[in-house]
């Protein structure tokens, strides 16, 4: 199979493309370095994400600055590992998350995986990370954030956190929908 996708093609959106080989996946890894544009695989699949917008990278780093916070106030050790490509050709599947943390200790493997979702896509996202192991993943949309944690038969959306039981999730919402991230940050911290 041969793609090819010049960095004009990547205004906007997303290309879903099927049949496609991990070496094929590879190749086009090296083929898009460069133009923010990132893959997400799975079973011959592989969606090709445009560059990130403000709309997804104000509350991704919003979120991500609000855990971390709150982690580091709560004195839980944890390792950002942000938008890591994890997976492997073995198990057929591979994303970037938009931020993930190691909790306790480094690991290759996150413990928790944030999605910001602002277009869906037409991946399994979370079949993905049940493959790979993750055993927690949050999907942040319109400022509300959704919890699923990993169980023998795939993931349960749950009301609260299990890696992080004390969090309040609605707290957290509302300080990532504030307009003025700086603002946001400062006033989260108050809570704590």
């Amino acid at each position: 199979m041969v793609v090819a996708i010049s960095e004009a093609g990547f205004s906007t959106g997303e290309v879903l493309l099927s049949n496609v080989t991990w070496e094929t996946l590879e190749k086009l890894d090296v083929d898009l370095a460069g133009t923010g544009a990132r893959l997400t695989y799975l079973d011959g699949c592989v969606e090709i994400m445009a560059p990130l917008s403000d709309a997804h990278e104000e509350p991704r780093n919003t979120l991500g600055q609000l855990l971390e916070i709150y982690m580091r106030q709560k004195n839980i050790r944890f390792y950002g590992r942000g938008s890591t490509t994890i997976g492997m050709k073995e198990l057929a599947a591979r994303k970037e998350p938009d931020e993930s943390y190691c909790l306790g200790q480094r690991k290759s493997v996150p413990d928790l995986a944030v999605e910001i979702v602002v277009t869906s896509g037409g991946i399994n996202i979370l079949e993905i990370y049940r493959r790979i192991g993750v055993r927690e993943v949050w999907f942040w949309e319109d400022g509300l954030i959704s919890v699923y944690c990993l169980r023998l038969n795939g993931y349960e959306l749950v009301n609260k956190s299990e890696l992080l039981p004390e969090l309040d999730l609605r707290s957290l919402e509302f300080y990532s929908r504030m307009a003025d991230q700086y603002d946001a940050v400062n006033a989260f911290v108050q809570t704590l």
